[in-house]
């Protein structure tokens, strides 16, 4: 959910579980309950509430025509992706496509790069596993 942060790929999530390695994060408005990897544990806060944005690498990104905005699965860890792209990063390769939170996503299609993807289109991936969460 966005909270009105300048930068489009943060987005401010609930923390629900936290291990050493990895956290459930609730998208706020929504029944997503996403399992993400971290760097090092979330400090605690009284709301547990982070800002942050998720890193996520992308398989092979398809331009689609129509359809809706989703991660599934809604609960555990992302495994497909389908939104709209809001912003593109040339140099480091990536996309950042908002869904039900914003995923920052590097393309790991060697065919494929970051300047070949219009803002505002709609495109549909799957991810690999270890979607990183970096709280700010």
């Amino acid at each position: 959910m966005d909270h009105g942060h300048a930068d489009p790929t943060l987005f401010t999530g609930k923390l629900l579980e936290q291990s050493s390695e990895s956290i459930v994060l609730a998208i706020p408005g929504t029944d997503y309950k996403l399992h993400l990897a971290i760097k090092a544990p979330l400090p605690a806060n009284a709301l547990n509430r982070y800002d942050g944005r998720i890193r996520a690498q992308a398989r092979r990104v398809d331009v689609i025509k129509a359809g809706g905005v989703f991660v599934e699965p809604v609960i555990g860890r992302p495994r497909r992706i389908q939104g709209r792209v809001i912003a593109v990063d040339a140099a480091a390769n990536t996309i950042t496509v908002k869904a039900v939170a914003p995923f920052v996503c590097k393309l790991l299609d060697a065919r494929q790069k970051a300047s070949d993807f219009e803002i505002g289109s709609m495109v549909s991936f799957d991810v690999e596993r270890g979607a990183l969460f970096e709280s700010i």
